[in-house]
């Protein structure tokens, strides 16, 4: 279990400095300029090129990346060119925002994804399949932007039921009021989720209902409920542990568009603004986080392998 932990993280380093040097191309070849952010109608070219070099953007790109690779290996991971804060700070403040608001969405969509793909996958064809089929089909097509402000407008406008902007509400510190908040991105962020889940499992019921295990068990006299969630539920987790796994990043990214529209102060709306504002080394973060988070769900991905099937070694 050390070994593949070990083998795994030190598989990953190369992967990530690859990024990081992609992502850092991508930003150079970017149009726009940082510097033009501190710029007033006032200030006279060599005003222009004194702030340049204090961001040190006068240098090539090549030694800005192995400057900003060697403050990060240390741990330092520079400023902000908007407001000047340390990078790290930033991140600190606003993840747990998005690590909870992505957590509460992996876990309600698996909580329903599990039970209603394999009720889905015990009866093809029928009524229950046919409507969870056309959920999961409004799950993977809607745009989570479209989707978001739909709820805004049926929850928070018409129906007053549920806040549509913002994670507290000014005056307000009770936990309630924070998960009142997050109720509607949860939704948004859950929904595609659930739909891929709901249809792996239901795919994946479907094949292990034809193995002859599952006949066996019918013949010692086990219910269909007990075939479902003591055997077959077992088999049908290992693909969906790959798809949870990878699942990770994906959370991230609609966590961009989902904190942007509701307001909600995570990683995701602080990353366009860093976007919007070419501050480069806020950007350069958020992509690696993104990068290591993938890496985690592929790790925990074969960890949990090992715990839905004992005949697996993590070794091996």
């Amino acid at each position: 279990m050390n070994s593949l932990i070990l083998r795994r993280l030190l598989q990953a380093i190369p992967m990530l400095i690859f990024i990081s040097i992609l992502a850092f191309a991508l930003i150079k070849l970017a149009p726009g300029d940082p510097v033009q952010t501190f710029v007033t109608p006032n200030m006279s070219p060599e005003d222009v090129e004194r702030i340049r070099h204090n961001l040190g953007l006068d240098k090539p790109a090549y030694v800005q990346y192995f400057l900003w690779l060697g403050n990060a290996l240390q741990g330092n991971l520079g400023y902000s060119l908007i407001n000047h804060r340390p990078v790290l700070d930033q991140v600190l403040e606003r993840l747990p925002a998005t690590a909870g608001l992505t957590g509460a969405a992996l876990v309600v969509s698996l909580i329903f994804a599990i039970p209603l793909g394999l009720l889905s996958g015990a009866n093809p064809n029928r009524w229950i399949d046919k409507i969870m089929n056309f959920i999961s089909y409004i799950g993977i097509s809607i745009p989570s932007f479209w989707f978001a402000m739909l709820l805004i407008y049926v929850f928070a406008i018409q129906l007053h039921l549920l806040p549509s902007l913002g994670m507290r509400t000014i005056g307000v510190s009770s936990i309630w009021d924070i998960l009142k908040h997050g109720i509607l991105p949860c939704i948004v962020l859950s929904f595609a989720n659930f739909a891929v889940f709901m249809r792996y499992i239901r795919s994946n019921t479907i094949g292990q209902l034809r193995e002859d295990y599952v006949q066996l068990q019918y013949a010692y006299g086990s219910s269909k409920r007990e075939v479902l969630f003591r055997h077959v539920l077992k088999n049908v987790l290992l693909p969906v542990i790959t798809i949870l796994g990878l699942s990770l990043p994906e959370l991230v990214a609609g966590a961009i568009i989902t904190e942007t529209v509701f307001s909600w102060p995570g990683m995701g709306s602080f990353g366009v603004s860093a976007m919007f504002g070419f501050d480069y080394p806020i950007i350069m973060v958020i992509t690696l986080l993104t990068s290591i988070m993938l890496v985690i769900g592929n790790l925990v991905a074969d960890l949990l392998y090992t715990v839905a099937d004992p005949r697996i070694k993590a070794g091996g």
